[in-house]
Order: C-alpha cells, then structure tokens, then sequence
C-alpha cells in the first residue's frame, strides 16, 4: 500500500507528459507561455506541467460562406454564396498570430466575397464566373497567409436574383434567340438565290438543258399515286404562237 500513491503520481505524470499526434496534426509547444515551435506527427513528450501543446489540424477545410445579400456595380440585387477550400501550412502562425484561423478566415470571405461582387456587374457574374472566382481566390489568400493559411480555391455556388431581373433575362434571352433565327433564315435565302441564279444561268445556255428537266417532271409525276396529273408545257413549244399573239396586238405603225 506504500507504493499505491507512487504509482498514481507516476501514471499522473504519464498522462501529462504524453501525446500522440497523427499523421495530418501538428503539436504547438509552448513551454511557460512560451512557443517553441511545432512537433509530430507520432509521440510527443512534454514536460509536465510545464509544456503544453495545442494541435492543428492539416488538412483541407470546407468553409460554406453563408448567403450574402449583394448590390452590384449596375445597381442590381444578388444573394450569393460561395465555398472556400483552405488548409494550414504554419501551424505556429495559425496559433499565435490569430485566435481562431477559422472564425477569421470566414469573416474575411464574408467581407471579400461582398467587396468584389460589389465592384462586378451582373453580366459579368453571370458570365466571367471563373474570372470572379480566381479574384477572390487571390485576395483571401493574400489577407489569411500572414495567420499561416493557405486558400487554394473559392467558388461561386449561386446568385439569386429578383423574379422581375429574372423575367427581363428571359425576354433578352428569347429576342436574341429570335434574331439568330432570323439572320439564319435570311443567310439561307440569300444562299438560295445565289443558287437559283446560278442554275438559271446554266439552263439559259443550254437549250437541251429544259428538255431533260421536262422529262424528269414527267418521270416524278408518273410515281406519284395521285388521282390529279398535271403535265408540264415546255415554253419552248408555245415560244412561236407568243410572238405571233404579240405581233398581231401590235399597230400598223409598230409594225412597220
């Protein structure tokens, strides 16, 4: 019974002097208030009761920016949200220079996020998304890195806007689609035409050529099951009785 107490000392020492740190944690030692740098991952030995550690956490942290209600700079209201991606890469400076690398970096994106919509216009943030993106990639990353925080990405996941800008998007979106058909269909006749002169050059120049178009009619007539036939006249044909009809509406005096 002599030994129980040691015993208890002893194993209150163990637990205080032992950590265990894994593989995406780091240890931030501070002996009498004083930081002494960062160990692990593995086992970690303090000394008791006059060394204390703090862990960080490595990894990549998914920070949801809540939705923030934004004007832009052609005076129209948007509620966005967004999604920063971001990781500690100096643990010390992530404990000693700020009081919560999370808390901090989520105020910031809040404040960035309505900074820099509030400088873009709405076709842009519909439009140039990825450019906004990168923006607000660069300056986070440059407010967090002196707390040790790396921001590897920010996106855009949404931008509501108010039913009646939606309703002027739709009737944009809608003329447009209206005035792309109408350019199509003008550059199709105007191909037609082209074309239409064009065989109507080559038939003038060959006379056999409205002969064997003739023929053709005919033969597509002939397969049609139809209880109607109507059969082309060649102009060739009643090219003669035209002029005599012309002719003989002409005066003395124009025939002479």
């Amino acid at each position: 019974m002599v030994w129980f107490p040691i015993v208890v000392i002893i194993l209150i020492i163990l637990a205080a002097a032992i950590r265990i740190v894994q593989e995406y944690e780091r240890g931030v030692i501070f002996r009498l208030g004083r930081c002494v740098g960062a160990r692990g991952p593995g086992l970690i030995i303090l000394i008791p009761f006059i060394e204390r550690m703090q862990k960080i956490d490595l990894r990549v942290i998914t920070l949801d920016i809540p939705t923030q209600e934004v004007i832009t700079k052609d005076n129209v209201t948007v509620k966005v949200n967004a999604v920063v991606y971001f990781r500690v890469v100096n643990p010390v400076d992530a404990v000693i220079k700020v009081l919560d690398h999370i808390r901090a970096t989520m105020q910031l994106s809040q404040t960035t996020l309505r900074s820099v919509l509030g400088q873009s216009e709405l076709d842009e943030l519909i439009s140039r998304r990825d450019d906004i993106n990168h923006r607000l990639q660069q300056i986070i990353d440059e407010g967090t890195e002196p707390w040790g925080i790396k921001v590897s990405l920010v996106e855009v996941k949404d931008a509501e806007m108010p039913p009646a800008m939606q309703r002027s998007m739709a009737a944009q979106a809608e003329a447009e689609r209206e005035r792309r058909a109408k350019l199509i269909h003008a550059e199709g006749e105007y191909q037609a035409s082209a074309k239409l002169a064009e065989a109507a050059r080559v038939i003038s120049s060959q006379p056999g050529t409205m002969q064997l178009r003739y023929l053709q009619t005919l033969t597509e007539i002939a397969s049609d099951q139809s209880s109607t036939i109507v059969f082309p006249l060649p102009l060739d044909l009643i090219a003669p009785f035209l002029d005599i009809m012309r002719q003989s509406q002409k005066t003395p005096q124009e025939r002479q």
